[in-house]
Formats: C-alpha cells, sequence, structure tokens
C-alpha cells in the first residue's frame, strides 16, 4: 500500500484514499473509468496522465442565510487544516453516484457526505433539496506530492441542520454571515493566525459566491444555475 514516504499517513485516511474509487472524466464531463482516491490526488498522476475525476462542493446555508463552514481535520492528505465550505468531496464509481440527469450522482454523493464528515442526518438534507448551480474544473497542489485536478459540482442548500462533526475529517465548524466572511477572507489574504483557505472555496468566492448569496436570500437560486457550461479556473 504505496511506499515509505506514506508511512506517517493516518490509518483512516489511507483507508479511504484506497478503498474510494472516484470517477474519471474529461474535460466536458463525460465518464472514461475510474480510479483509486489515491492515485487521483497524486500530482505526479496528475500531470502524468492528466487525471481528472469528478467532485462536489457542497454550500450549505441555515434559514438566517449563513453559510456553514469547516476546517478540514490534521490529519487529511491534502490542504490539512485548511478553512472551506460546507464539504466537499467526491461521488464514487458506484450506480446511485453515476446517475448524470440533474446532478442526481453528486446529489447522492453530497447527502452521503454531509453525513459522514458532519453528522447531518439523511433526512435533513433530502437529495432533492440540493440544487445545482454550476460546474467548475481547476487544478490546485496541496503539497509537494499532493493535489487536485477536479469537475466540480456546485451545490447550494438551505437547511437548518443538526451537526456532530467526525473528528477524523473535520477540526472545526462556523456558520458565517457575508461579513465575516469577508473578514475571514481579510485574514487568509493578510496571512493573519495562519488561517488559511482551500483553493476550490476562494475560487467559487472569487467567481461566483456572493452574487448567487443574494439569490439565496431572495429564494431565487433555481434562476442563477447553468449547468451547462464547466467554468475552466485554470
Amino acid at each position: 500500500m504505496g511506499d515509505g514516504a506514506d508511512a506517517g499517513m493516518d490509518a483512516v485516511q489511507r483507508r479511504l484514499m484506497f478503498e474510494d474509487e472516484c470517477i474519471l472524466v474529461d474535460e466536458n464531463d463525460n465518464v472514461v473509468g475510474h480510479e483509486s482516491k489515491y492515485n487521483c490526488h497524486l500530482m505526479e498522476k496528475i500531470e502524468s496522465e492528466n487525471l481528472l475525476h469528478r467532485a462536489f462542493s457542497v454550500f450549505l446555508f441555515n434559514s438566517k442565510y449563513e453559510l456553514l463552514l469547516q476546517q478540514r481535520s490534521a490529519t487529511k492528505v491534502t490542504f490539512p487544516l485548511v478553512w472551506t465550505n460546507t464539504c466537499c468531496s467526491h461521488p464514487l464509481y458506484r450506480e446511485s453516484e453515476l446517475i448524470a440527469e440533474n446532478a442526481l450522482g453528486a446529489r447522492n454523493a453530497a447527502q452521503r457526505k454531509l453525513f459522514d464528515e458532519l453528522g447531518i442526518p439523511a433526512e435533513d438534507v433530502p437529495v432533492k433539496e440540493f440544487i445545482p448551480l454550476g460546474r467548475m474544473l481547476y487544478k490546485a497542489p496541496s503539497d509537494g506530492k499532493w493535489g487536485e485536478h477536479e469537475l466540480d459540482y456546485l451545490l447550494f442548500i438551505i437547511r437548518d441542520v443538526k451537526v456532530n462533526p467526525n473528528p477524523d475529517e473535520v477540526a472545526d465548524i462556523k456558520y458565517v454571515n457575508r461579513e465575516q466572511l469577508k473578514e475571514l477572507l481579510r485574514k487568509a489574504d493578510a496571512g493573519e493566525g495562519g488561517l488559511k483557505l482551500s483553493p476550490w472555496f476562494r475560487l467559487v468566492v472569487d467567481n461566483f459566491l456572493f452574487k448567487w448569496w443574494d439569490h439565496v436570500e431572495k429564494g431565487t437560486l433555481k434562476e442563477a444555475a447553468d449547468m451547462k457550461t464547466i467554468h475552466k479556473l485554470i
């Protein structure tokens, strides 16, 4: 299982790295195969084989229109202790998460991972309540060895939920309003307190989030959706 350089890898994260099969896609989001989570996040594989996998990013707002953020756990292989949106993961190469119609595969995966990472019960986040707003393609190194190359489905949901974070996945959580998020961005830019934001969250913030937040508050999110375009943010 990997080489000696992986010796320090957390046991839970190691198991997920080898057991989880991500969905490989081309730049137009056509499924071309599957590969282990481990290989999908090795920069040398990403660069040499141009491995691109499907992902999703959930943005969960409560009824006060505050966004739930998480800080990734210290044991995460990629981007440990980085603050990011509610939940970011991958649909797996399995029937229920490969369904393309209305992004149902990604929505099924989002419900699964919100429970795995944040302990949010499935009944609090019904699959039909996720609104797919768009897709983006990006590449981001984490450190010398690991990184991301993802075609990411951006899923919004407005629900009051019960949260019970899994410490293997999540170090901390917080709800933020717009002004609090802007303050977090300022601190990250200034390098204050070692605060870091994930590159995919930053891309969504810089390109889409605040205008989509307007739609969250107005109840017009479906009008903002554009699932035809794949925004190439590389």
